[in-house]
């Protein structure tokens, strides 16, 4: 157990240790993520036995946390080989390429799980370009401690124009176009906006859709 220790805590490791951490951070936290709300969403919207509805849990969690373990390796490892190749020196653009290859890699295929993740990770990308309540400060690339990311929140106004804005369109395209919207989104439109106008007594009208 020594050795071992000695060696995990060897600095002429860690960055290839790093990966590891991080490929067993994708697991746990995809997991933690995907499980809750598979579980909910089964028993919302599914239909079948318990088998089928366990099974289904089980595999949406086992690919979002697989998933986000491999785009971790894949991100941290093209990130080292680009470290080695600049001299040991990180660039602006090295995390845009390692997550470019990783997100292609990973997240190109479309399937329920990632076309979630890919839009959840859109939606934040484009709402990262709100104006901040106050000035964010520049973070270092070479740093010997790794920076502590403190978000700012989007001042009060952009804010309220962006979130009037998305429910506007999603409204609309529910309304006109929904087949082009994500499933699990259509699924939790229709249960709030459609499935609500229709009752035949006061049982359905307070329990049940129909």
């Amino acid at each position: 157990m020594d050795a071992i220790n000695t060696f995990v805590a060897n600095p002429s490791y860690k960055d290839y240790l790093a990966i590891l951490k991080g490929a067993r951070n994708g697991l746990v936290y995809g997991a933690k993520i995907r499980f809750p709300h598979a579980l909910v969403m089964t028993l919302l919207f599914h239909r079948g036995d318990t088998k089928a509805k366990a099974n289904f849990v089980y595999k949406a969690t086992k690919q979002h946390a697989l998933n986000l373990a491999k785009f971790v390796t894949i991100y941290k490892t093209l990130m080292l080989i680009q470290k080695k190749f600049n001299g040991g020196k990180e660039r602006n653009l090295d995390t845009f390429l390692s997550g470019l290859m990783g997100g292609y890699v990973v997240f190109g295929e479309r399937n329920a799980v990632n076309e979630q993740i890919v839009l959840y990770v859109s939606s934040r990308v484009l709402a990262s370009f709100l104006p901040r309540i106050y000035q964010a400060p520049s973070h270092p690339i070479d740093t010997a401690a790794p920076t502590t990311i403190q978000p700012i929140p989007p001042a009060p106004l952009p804010f309220s124009l962006f979130a009037s804005v998305a429910w506007g369109l999603v409204m609309y395209i529910f309304r006109h176009n929904g087949e082009t919207l994500q499933a699990g989104m259509v699924n939790s439109m229709t249960y709030l906006y459609r499935d609500s106008d229709t009752w035949s007594d006061l049982r359905s009208l307070l329990w049940h859709n129909k």
